[in-house]
């Protein structure tokens, strides 16, 4: 294992309780410590959506004591990647970032039948994710 992390990554959404967290929980699942994580809102929410919640820990993986959190721009500033779901222009924008726009469909007011989908639709991005960083990395 590297001693720091190979890359730092920024999942933004606008209310950090559904695809941000869910796109972090995956990462930060899958990449270990190779990879630090982040996740963010532009208007962050009361709490993680419970269907989200649901449909992690069906896939083993727990994100329940996620708490939303505000964008600032130091989490930009410090992070590699910026991964953004749907926020448009609230993302401050840095010289030397790699900014992505996934178009993910909100979950929001979802129930976890429906949050299943767009679950799996975010695990196989953060795993393409990941291949990315190791290929740019030299892993």
């Amino acid at each position: 294992m590297p001693s720091s992390p190979l890359a730092s990554v920024l999942f933004v959404c606008v209310h950090n309780a559904g695809r941000s967290q869910m796109a972090a929980g995956f990462l930060s699942h899958l990449a270990g410590d190779r990879i630090e994580v982040r996740s963010a809102g532009s208007v962050p929410g009361d709490q993680v959506n419970p269907a989200a919640v649901e449909a992690m820990k069906e896939v083993g993986i727990d994100i329940s004591e996620a708490e939303p959190k505000v964008l600032t721009t130091e989490a930009v500033q410090a992070s590699d990647y910026v991964i953004t779901m749907g926020c448009g222009d609230a993302c401050p924008v840095f010289p030397g970032k790699k900014y992505l726009d996934w178009a993910l469909e909100d979950p929001a007011g979802k129930g976890v039948e429906a949050v299943r989908p767009i679950r799996d639709e975010v695990r196989g991005r953060v795993e393409a994710l990941i291949a990315e960083i190791d290929a740019e990395r030299g892993v």
